[in-house]
């Protein structure tokens, strides 16, 4: 068993290589801290700054790409072909959507639904491509969790003021949108963070825990308080969500990553939780019994009965266009939210392109599960199951809620799918050695 350590970025980029890490940064930084309402006012629901720089980011890969031509080995990266299947679906239906009448007013919502995917591809394929090796693949990681702790610690900050906060932050040139406020469920304030709602915080607080559970227990490079304050503070805000999503989202996480887990530490965060679940009902048992009620009472919760009555709904608007469907961003919520992400690509992509997202996120958690089974250090073990948690989660959450319509949810989902291609391309042919983290 041998060790690897890296040497400074500048000293292993190859001629022509490009390292994006500080570039996907930035993304990230302006995903989740610029509040979702604030957007380029003359660009409309399209001028969400995070969205602009994931194009530029598709426009920067391409470029990188024809700059590097066809020189060196070509290996098969499956989570960047499926995520070009699922674009051609998309493709072949926006082709036969425009191809026929179409109201006017699902042009513009089709067009803005087209960029914001373009948007959030581009995010993917600089993160699969341009992560140049194991150090800088862990310095995003850390960054990411670093920002998710920032906005957990908001989320935290807005429900013991109950103050939204955010709805006072002015950037010159952004113009915001109405519809900000602290919303309540059953008598408790439910935090959003910079979020355009509970359920989209509450999902995406639930995709960042599992790597920051794998920074705690591996970044052993840092100080043991800085590396656990990340999952600490995502960990606490996620049952002050009063949201379903949240907690589904996070018991789906926690359950791959108890998986994965060696016995031991399964054990340990097992009673860790145990404790936690008993402070709550001790501390504050009105929020205990809050969240118990969420799902004891959900037979009769107008939001549930919501969602299913929309079934029959998604099936009549499926047999029109069953194979390709209406076109991305075409279904429009004046017509009906269905709280569903996937009954909304049944009805606007059809069968084919459902499938092929479905699959994408497939790929992935089988592309990590087979480099956690080749390789045999516990680091690159512990982010494979992380990123499978990860993505799990999130496609999971997908069931509550319409997240193509919340930029935030899924520009972190394609971010992280794009991690799990970085983790793959990067340690997919290696099987003996172990990584040591460095400070980055």
């Amino acid at each position: 068993m041998t060790t690897t350590r890296l040497s400074p970025p500048e000293q292993r980029l190859a001629p022509g290589q490009i390292d994006a890490v500080g570039w996907l940064t930035l993304y990230v930084v302006l995903l989740l801290f610029i509040p979702t309402r604030l957007v380029f006012g003359p660009l409309g629901s399209a001028g969400a700054p995070s969205m602009l720089f994931g194009l530029g980011s598709l426009v920067l890969w391409m470029l990188i790409r024809i700059g590097a031509g066809r020189g060196g080995a070509q290996t098969t990266q499956p989570i960047r072909i499926a995520l070009g299947i699922f674009l051609v679906c998309v493709g072949i239906s926006y082709a036969l959507a425009m191809s026929g009448p179409m109201p006017p007013a699902e042009i513009s919502p089709a067009d803005v639904a087209l960029l914001a995917l373009a948007s959030w591809s581009g995010t993917l394929l600089l993160t699969h491509d341009n992560v140049p090796d194991r150090s800088r693949l862990e310095t995003l990681i850390w960054r990411i969790c670093v920002c998710g702790a920032i906005i957990a610690l908001l989320g935290i900050f807005q429900v013991l003021t109950r103050q939204i906060w955010v709805d006072r932050i002015s950037i010159p040139g952004l113009a915001g949108s109405a519809g900000y406020a602290l919303n309540d469920r059953g008598g408790f304030p439910r935090p959003a963070g910079t979020a355009t709602h509970p359920i989209e915080y509450g999902t995406l607080i639930t995709m960042i825990l599992p790597l920051a559970l794998y920074v705690g227990f591996n970044r052993k490079d840092r100080p043991l308080l800085v590396r656990w304050l990340p999952a600490a503070a995502l960990a606490a805000v996620v049952p002050l969500t009063s949201s379903r999503s949240a907690y589904l989202g996070a018991a789906v996480g926690l359950l791959v990553c108890l998986i994965g887990w060696k016995p031991a530490r399964r054990w340990r965060m097992l009673g860790f939780v145990a404790v936690g679940v008993a402070a709550m009902s001790v501390v504050t048992p009105n929020l205990f019994k809050s969240i118990i009620g969420l799902f004891a009472g959900a037979s009769t919760d107008p939001s549930i009965a919501s969602r299913t009555d929309s079934y029959s709904l998604a099936v009549e608007f499926l047999l029109r266009k069953p194979v390709f469907g209406r076109g991305l961003g075409t279904f429009l919520p004046i017509y009906r939210i269905f709280d569903n992400e996937y009954l909304l690509l049944l009805v606007t992509i059809g069968v084919v392109g459902t499938l092929a997202f479905i699959a994408l996120g497939v790929t992935s958690v089988v592309a990590m599960v087979r480099l956690r089974v080749r390789r045999r250090d516990d680091a690159t073990r512990d982010l494979a199951i992380a990123l499978v948690a990860s993505i799990a989660t999130g496609f999971i959450c997908l069931l509550t809620f319409d997240a193509f319509a919340f930029p935030m949810t899924m520009g972190t989902l394609f971010l992280i799918l794009g991690l799990a291609g970085a983790l793959r391309r990067i340690e997919g042919g290696a099987t003996t050695t172990t990584f040591t983290p460095l400070v980055g």
